[in-house]
């Protein structure tokens, strides 16, 4: 009697498609990653050696040319108060980061520290390092 040999289970595992799989990912996170566009504005802020450990809820920010943002989103000055308390309400002990490009008057600065104090908002004023 002739038997055959049964086929065995090769136990060998083929690296090829995963490599393919990583090389994909690979240009897929390479793309994407160059289509996020940072979520702040370029500003010259003044300079300061001491920095503060409370996390701000949201940022205000006044460009040279005289633009005001809260946050990304270019309002008018007479939209920053009631953009603020719509999105902040009065919750007490509540941040805000105040970025002012360093050409900006000191004028421009008080009229929003002055919105912050009437909404007893904590403010924030941002350095670079």
């Amino acid at each position: 009697m002739a038997f055959r040999k049964r086929n065995k289970i090769s136990a060998e595992f083929s690296m090829s498609s995963m490599t393919d799989l990583v090389f994909l990912l690979l240009i897929f996170f390479m793309l994407t990653s160059t289509m996020v566009h940072p979520n702040a504005l370029k500003l010259l802020l003044p300079q300061s050696q001491n920095q503060t450990a409370a996390k701000p809820l949201t940022t205000v920010s006044i460009t040279k040319d005289l633009r005001y943002f809260i946050e990304t989103k270019q309002v008018s000055f007479e939209e920053i108060e009631p953009s603020l308390q719509q999105k902040l309400g009065e919750s007490p002990d509540i941040y805000i980061s105040l970025h002012v490009d360093e050409s900006v008057s000191m004028k421009e600065v008080v009229k929003v520290m002055n919105i912050a104090k009437e909404n007893k908002y904590k403010l924030i004023l941002a350095t670079r390092p």
